[in-house]
């Protein structure tokens, strides 16, 4: 028997600002926790979701029924900690059944911070954030009185207008990959997830991951070939200083890649707005059609804004080359007079799908062909 296998059940709460309530048990550190409420429909990678930048500010509900039972493992973090606010899950496991140096789930969440309850019936819940939309959340495990619970889920800001990136940006600029590549790629760190570097260097780039802080001199001064705009979290519309960064990038006339909240920022660059979902998109398996090569693929998403499809009808530069299936979202862009493109979707998604990795492909070529035609 375990130690968390020995302790008794501590009673926990799970609060949403429309008064909906439910009952269960605590999981992780003890405490309350508040963010935005949203659900993760991916049968696999708990640890890289939780991990995920992106996911700051919100209280994350499992589709899946069982979480933890594969434990954690050091080489599958995206970021150096966990990253989301809560957590709400059906079903707990304390115990970590995988060969290798496994730690349970629980001693991760306790370390971490982490308050989370489990034993509710996530399907129901699930179905109400479907049905009502993005709402706030509360978890509390600590015994706190109701009226202060109350207190402090009303107090608890909207998402919308929230700038996050700041939170979870490097604090100094850091190298990966061969430092004799001519391929050189400047990546501004709004959230980064670790596996956007790797497949970079594993495609021979040398990258600098420069904090979102970083001024444009200094990282014009390393001389890069090329531009990565990351993830991360947050509303992308109250980033107005690194709208305005990522606008004097594309001006330089070198290759840049946006992804996710990347995407969103080099929309606002170019005078295109973006929305607040009504429910997001998080999951493994959501269906984007590529309009260039009429192919479909199978896609890793965490977002909860997105481009305006109308603001594309007043900017003639920009252009959709990816849509959403299942709601014809645009789902990615890119700029018919500078070598920028963007997706809204995680083409680096790890443990996958891995149908979007082509993309890294493409953004290298252009690299690539750019540094041609500039010795040319």
């Amino acid at each position: 028997m375990t130690q968390h296998e020995s302790q008794e059940a501590r009673p926990a709460v799970l609060m949403l600002e429309d008064g909906t309530r439910f009952e269960g048990n605590a999981i992780g550190a003890v405490g309350t926790t508040t963010g935005e409420v949203a659900f993760n429909t991916g049968m696999y990678g708990y640890q890289e979701i939780f991990t995920d930048p992106s996911y700051k500010g919100q209280v994350l509900v499992m589709a899946t029924a069982h979480i933890g039972n594969y434990g954690v493992h050091a080489e599958e973090n995206e970021s150096g900690q966990t990253q989301i606010a809560g957590l709400v899950v059906r079903n707990f496991s304390e115990v970590a059944s995988r060969i290798g140096e496994v730690e349970p789930l629980a001693d991760r969440l306790e370390r971490d911070g982490i308050v989370g309850i489990a034993d509710i019936d996530t399907r129901g819940l699930i179905q109400h954030i479907r049905d009502c939309g993005a709402m706030n959340a509360l978890i509390s495990s600590d015994g706190t009185p109701e009226a202060e619970l109350l207190s402090r889920l009303k107090a608890t800001p909207s998402m919308e207008g929230l700038e996050l990136s700041s939170q979870v940006t490097r604090s100094e600029a850091e190298d990966a990959g061969n430092p004799d590549s001519e391929v050189r790629i400047a990546l501004l760190d709004l959230g980064n997830k670790q596996n956007i570097t790797r497949c970079l260097t594993e495609r021979g780039a040398f990258v600098r991951q420069f904090p979102m802080g970083t001024s444009l001199e200094e990282m014009t001064a390393w001389k890069p070939s090329g531009w990565m705009i990351s993830n991360g979290p947050g509303d992308p519309s109250a980033m107005t200083d690194t709208i305005a960064l990522v606008k004097q990038i594309i001006a330089l006339g070198q290759p840049v890649f946006g992804i996710c909240l990347g995407h969103q920022v080099i929309a606002l660059s170019q005078g295109l707005t973006t929305e607040k979902m009504f429910q997001g998109h998080r999951g493994v398996n959501h269906p984007v059609k590529n309009l260039d090569t009429g192919k479909c693929e199978i896609t890793s998403q965490n977002h909860g804004f997105v481009v305006s499809r109308e603001s594309l009808d007043a900017v003639p530069n920009v252009s959709i080359t990816h849509e959403h299936l299942n709601d014809s979202t645009v789902a990615g862009i890119r700029l018919e007079d500078q070598p920028v493109f963007s997706v809204q979707y995680h083409p680096e998604a790890s443990a996958g799908p891995h149908d979007s990795r082509y993309l890294f492909d493409q953004f290298i070529q252009q690299i690539q062909h750019h540094t041609t035609l500039q010795l040319a």
